[in-house]
């Protein structure tokens, strides 16, 4: 990604910030992985920054009516370049984000203080936490304000960035359109090995693919899920048997530069869906195919999901599933849409009507127990400025292009 596109996202956080103000967000996520960590920096900061690193802190002002950029990271240690690889470079920095002004860490909290003396306010990039976690750095930096320079405002900045990320410029979508691609191919590589097997064994087809072709991770652990496993929405076992006759339900996606895809497809193990299967799958095509139909701006994810509640309605009293239109509840009790971006479930207004620019899911469903049914189709949605587009639409989804696939590419 080109730092053009950083600057374009620093500069949407600084016009929400009040005048004498800074804004600091440290690069490290609380959940610290040692294999392909890399990857878990905070996505707020790698927003700002472009730099896929830990310990470093990026810092934005705005002083009577000046804004600063600043990024603060390690200087080089041997003993870590030896063990876990070198840290970047002053100069690497300034070339991947853009900001010019790039200090070493021991600076920070001299300059921090200095600043605190003229600021009114300080915004900090407060991450959810759970009960019984340990404080973030954070939240040892805000208790650390509180107790030497009470009379600075201590404000979220996690709004901000909830109202920035919503909307994706161009550079975002090509970084997503790349794994949702890639995606497209691990999905293929499933069905061309496609029979009676273990889940995990259907998804490590997907592993390999997605890995081979380019993706830098996973936007979140597939859900590899057949028969009755599929009617649990998060079911992550992923250690039965899908049998010939059953349907698997996969939900997954790959991820390249942080950004994410996020796809659901139901499949035949045996390569055809029954009658009944096929009615089933049909009613969530086309539950689909109208928030589609309905998504622009201006509309919100509650709106769509009425659509495909209404559309249920009907259809699932047309074949006698259910009798009262309350019933729909039993066989879908999920959300039709989210945002996607940096996170597979990305920062947003869940009420907030939708903007041109924003990716959301389309993914309805139907999960029918007693019959060992469940059936999810989920596509990235882009809102354009009269409707929407079909991001993943290169990812093949009807029952016919699912057969004929299957059918043709049989091992």
């Amino acid at each position: 990604m080109l730092k053009e596109c950083f600057k374009v996202n620093r500069k949407k956080i600084l016009d929400q910030m009040e005048d004498n103000s800074i804004l600091y967000v440290y690069s490290r996520r609380k959940e610290e992985s040692l294999t392909n960590e890399r990857y878990n920096v905070n996505r707020n900061y790698f927003y700002l920054s472009g730099v896929l690193e830990f310990d470093n802190v990026v810092m934005l002002t705005k002083i009577n009516g000046k804004e600063t950029e600043v990024i603060y990271i390690n200087p080089y240690d041997e003993f870590k370049a030896k063990w876990v690889g070198a840290p970047f470079s002053l100069e690497k920095v300034m070339e991947l984000s853009g900001i010019k002004d790039v200090r070493y860490l021991e600076n920070l909290k001299m300059n921090r203080d200095s600043l605190l003396n003229v600021c009114n306010t300080i915004y900090l990039d407060f991450e959810p936490n759970m009960l019984n976690d340990l404080p973030t750095e954070t939240e040892k930096l805000a208790s650390d304000i509180k107790l030497k320079k009470p009379w600075v405002n201590i404000k979220n900045a996690r709004p901000f960035f909830q109202n920035a990320r919503m909307v994706k410029h161009e550079e975002e979508l090509e970084e997503m359109k790349k794994a949702i691609h890639i995606t497209r191919l691990g999905i293929e590589n499933i069905l061309m090995n496609m029979k009676e097997s273990y889940e995990y064994q259907l998804e490590s087809y997907f592993d390999q693919a997605i890995k081979y072709n380019g993706a830098t991770g996973y936007a979140f652990p597939t859900i590899a899920a057949s028969g009755k496993n599929a009617t649990c929405l998060h079911y992550s076992d992923n250690d039965s048997i899908a049998k010939n006759g059953d349907l698997i339900l996969f939900d997954l996606g790959s991820s390249v530069n942080m950004y994410c895809s996020d796809i659901s497809r139901t499949f035949p193990v045996n390569g055809k869906f029954s009658e009944r299967q096929k009615e089933i799958y049909n009613i969530v095509l086309e539950a689909q195919r109208k928030v589609f139909e309905a998504a622009k701006p201006g509309v919100t994810i509650r709106d769509l999901q009425q659509v495909v509640i209404k559309h249920y309605e009907v259809e699932l009293k047309r074949i006698g599933l259910i009798k009262d239109p309350k019933e729909v509840s039993k066989y879908y009790y999920h959300g039709v849409s989210h945002h996607i971006g940096l996170d597979c479930h990305d920062l947003s207004d869940h009420f907030a009507p939708l903007k041109a620019g924003d990716v959301i899911s389309n993914e309805p469903g139907l999960y029918i127990e007693e019959e060992g049914i469940g059936i999810r189709i989920e596509d990235d949605m882009l809102i354009t400025e009269d409707g929407s587009f079909n991001l993943s639409g290169e990812i093949l989804k009807t029952v016919e292009e699912i057969e004929e696939f299957m059918e043709k590419n049989k091992r």
